[in-house]
C-alpha cells in the first residue's frame, strides 16, 4: 500500500477518536440533533456514529439536510420548540458560506448553536487524514471563521484531539450565556479523526452565568412613570420567546390599562383576546402616549414615519436593551433596564401593585377610554378580514386561524397578519428574525416538527421566500424523516418587499410606471403544489376565496390524518 492510500485507512483501535468524544459532549449538553450536510471532511463524524451505534452510545441523532440554509433554520425551529441548543454540521469554508443568510437570522433571534464546520486538511502527507483530493487545495483559507465571526459569540479551532471535550463545554458556555448566540466550531480532519490514550470524563456542561435580573430602583423609577403617565404604550417584538413574560405581561397591561403593540412581531406579545392588546401597528397610540415602554423590541417604530412626542419619557427594557451590536440605532432612551422580559415585567408587576402606587380611578377611566378605541379596531380587523372578489393577505390569514386552529404552531416568513390570525397562547406563533434573510419559515417548521412530532406545525410564506428556502430539499427532508408540515404560500408573484421598497420612494419616479415591479416580479409562477407532490405530498392550487377554507382543511386533514406533508398554493394578488 502506498503512502498515500495508507493516509484513508485507520488502523483498528479500541481508543476513541476525538469526533467520538465531539458526539457524546454534544449528547451530554442536551442536544437532541445533528443536522449534518457532509462532505469529505465528514469521515471521522461517519465512523463516530457507526461506533456510537454499535456500542449504544448516547448521541445526538444523526439527519442529513441537502442544503446548510435549511440545516440551520431547522435548528432555529427545534430550539425554539425545546429551548435546547442544537448542532449543525457543514462542509469547510463552502458549506459555512452557505449558512451565513440563516446564521445570521439566528445571531439576530439570540439563538444559540453550535455551527461546527470541518477544515481542510493542515497536512499535505505524512498524517492520518491529510489531503487526498484536489479540492484540499483550493478550500483551504487564512482564517475560515472570519465570515462568520461578526455573526458569532465565539469561534476556534481545534488544535489537538485531546481538546475537544474542553472546546465543547466553552462553546455551549459560550452559547448559552445571556444574552445567547450561536457560535462556531472549526474541525480539521487531522486532529479530529486521531485516537486519545483514554476515555476522557464525561463533558458535564459548565454552570452558566444566571440571566440578569433588574435593577430594583430602575424598577422603582419604571413604576413610577406609570403611576404618573396618562397615556402609557407597552411596545414589544420578542418578549413571547419565554410563556411566562407574556402571563406576566398580561397581568402587568390589565392592571394598570396600558396597551401593547407588537411591533413587527417574533412572538406573541399578548393574547388576541386580550383587552390590552392593540396591534402591530404603533402609529395611532404613539403619537401621543406620554409613557413608551419598549420590551425586547429592536426598531419599536419607525422613525422616518412616525415618532413620540418630544416630552414622552422612553424605557428600553431586554437583555440587551440598547442592541449593542447594532452598528446604529438612535431610539431616545431616558431609562435603560437589563434584565429578561419575564423578570422585568415580574418586577414591575409587582411594584405597581403595592398599595397607593396607582391611581385606580385613572386607570378605570383610562381603560374605559381603550375599551372604545379596541371595538373600533376589532370592528376593522373584521371587516378586512372579509372575502372579496379575490383572495387578499387578511382573508387568508384569517382563513389559515380558523383551519388549524388553537393549538397549532405557525412559523411566519412576513405574509401572516397576526390580527387576522388569533393566535392565544404563547408558542404558537414565531416571526422570522428581525435581520429578514429569506428562506427560514418551511426550515424552521420543520425543525419544530422534529422537536414536536404530534403538534401540528404550519409554515406561512411568501412565493418569493419559498423559491428562496430551496424547496425540493425541503420536501425531500420532509419525507424521509418523516417531517409533515401544512405550507401555506401567499403567491403574489412577486417579491412585495422590494416592490413596496420602490414605490414608497419612487412611486412618482420612473419606476413607479410599472407600478414598481421592475426587478420584483416573479411571474410566471410555478405550480409549487407540484413539487409537494413529487416528495408523495399532498398539493392544491387555490385561486377563489370560496374555495380556500375547505382547501385549508383539506390540507390539514392530510397532515393529521395521512401524516403526509401538504402545501396550498394561493393566489394571493397584492
Amino acid at each position: 500500500m502506498t503512502p498515500t492510500a495508507a493516509q484513508d485507512v485507520a488502523s483498528p483501535a479500541a481508543a476513541p477518536i476525538a469526533a467520538e468524544v465531539f458526539l457524546r459532549a454534544l449528547a451530554e449538553h442536551g442536544v437532541d440533533f445533528f443536522f449534518a450536510n457532509p462532505g469529505t471532511d465528514f469521515p471521522p463524524v461517519v465512523e463516530a456514529f457507526a461506533r456510537g451505534r454499535a456500542g449504544n452510545a448516547k448521541l445526538p441523532r444523526p439527519l442529513l439536510v441537502p442544503h446548510e440554509n435549511l440545516a440551520v433554520a431547522m435548528a432555529h425551529g427545534a430550539y425554539l420548540i425545546t429551548g435546547r441548543p442544537q448542532a449543525v454540521m457543514v462542509h469547510v469554508n463552502v458549506g459555512t458560506g452557505n449558512t451565513i443568510n440563516n446564521l445570521i437570522n439566528l445571531s439576530r433571534d439570540r439563538v444559540p448553536l453550535l455551527l461546527a464546520a470541518g477544515r481542510t486538511p493542515i497536512t499535505e502527507s505524512g498524517h492520518f487524514g491529510a489531503r487526498s483530493r484536489p479540492i484540499h487545495w483550493a478550500q483551504e483559507m487564512f482564517d475560515q471563521a472570519a465570515m462568520v465571526r461578526e455573526l458569532v459569540k465565539w469561534d476556534y479551532e481545534l488544535r489537538l484531539p485531546e481538546q475537544v471535550g474542553d472546546v465543547v463545554r466553552r462553546a455551549f458556555e459560550a452559547a448559552m450565556t445571556s444574552p445567547r448566540g450561536p457560535v462556531y466550531l472549526v474541525l480539521p480532519r487531522e486532529p479530529f479523526s486521531a485516537t486519545l490514550a483514554e476515555w476522557p470524563a464525561p463533558a458535564a456542561a459548565r454552570a452558566v452565568p444566571a440571566p440578569p435580573r433588574p435593577d430594583p430602583a430602575a424598577i422603582a423609577a419604571l413604576a413610577g412613570w406609570i403611576a404618573a403617565a396618562e397615556r402609557p404604550l407597552l411596545i414589544t417584538a420578542a418578549a413571547g420567546h419565554d410563556p411566562a413574560a407574556v402571563a406576566a405581561l398580561a397581568r402587568l397591561a390589565e392592571r394598570c390599562a396600558i396597551p401593547v403593540v407588537s411591533h413587527n412581531p417574533r412572538t406573541i406579545g399578548l393574547p388576541a383576546s386580550h383587552p390590552m392588546q392593540f396591534g402591530c401597528e404603533p402609529a395611532a397610540l404613539l403619537a401621543d402616549a406620554d409613557l413608551v415602554i419598549v420590551l425586547e423590541a429592536d426598531v419599536p417604530w419607525i422613525p422616518s414615519r412616525e415618532r413620540p412626542p418630544a416630552t414622552a419619557r422612553v424605557a428600553h427594557i431586554g437583555e440587551d436593551p440598547g442592541f449593542l451590536r447594532y452598528p446604529l440605532r438612535s431610539f431616545p432612551s431616558d431609562l435603560a433596564i437589563t434584565a429578561t422580559a419575564r423578570a422585568a415585567i415580574e418586577a414591575l408587576d409587582a411594584a405597581v401593585a403595592e398599595p397607593g402606587v396607582i391611581d385606580d380611578r385613572r386607570v378605570a377611566a383610562r381603560r374605559i377610554r381603550l375599551a372604545a378605541a379596541a371595538a373600533r379596531r376589532r370592528d376593522r380587523i373584521a371587516a378586512e378580514g372579509q372575502p372579496g372578489e379575490a383572495i387578499t393577505p387578511p382573508w387568508l390569514s384569517r382563513a389559515i386561524g380558523e383551519a388549524v386552529g388553537p393549538d397549532a404552531v405557525i412559523f411566519n416568513e412576513y405574509p401572516v397578519i397576526l390580527d387576522q390570525c388569533g393566535r392565544e397562547q404563547a408558542g404558537t406563533f414565531f416571526g422570522l428574525s428581525p435581520a429578514g434573510g429569506l428562506g427560514w419559515g418551511l426550515g424552521a417548521a420543520l425543525g419544530a416538527k422534529l422537536a414536536a412530532p404530534d403538534r401540528l406545525i404550519v409554515a406561512a410564506i411568501g412565493d418569493g421566500a419559498y423559491l428562496f428556502t430551496n424547496p425540493t430539499a425541503c420536501h425531500w427532508v420532509g419525507a424521509v424523516h418523516d417531517l409533515p408540515v401544512l405550507t401555506v404560500i401567499f403567491n403574489n408573484t412577486r417579491y412585495g418587499a422590494v416592490r413596496r421598497a420602490t414605490l414608497a420612494m419612487f412611486k412618482d419616479g420612473a419606476a413607479g410606471a410599472d407600478d414598481g415591479r421592475f426587478l420584483a416580479d416573479l411571474a410566471p409562477s410555478p405550480p409549487f403544489e407540484a413539487l409537494v407532490a413529487a416528495q408523495g405530498g399532498h398539493g392544491e392550487r387555490v385561486e377563489r376565496p370560496a374555495d380556500l377554507p375547505a382547501a385549508l382543511a383539506r390540507a390539514r386533514d392530510a397532515v393529521v390524518k395521512e401524516r403526509r406533508q401538504a402545501l396550498v398554493n394561493v393566489i394571493c394578488p397584492y
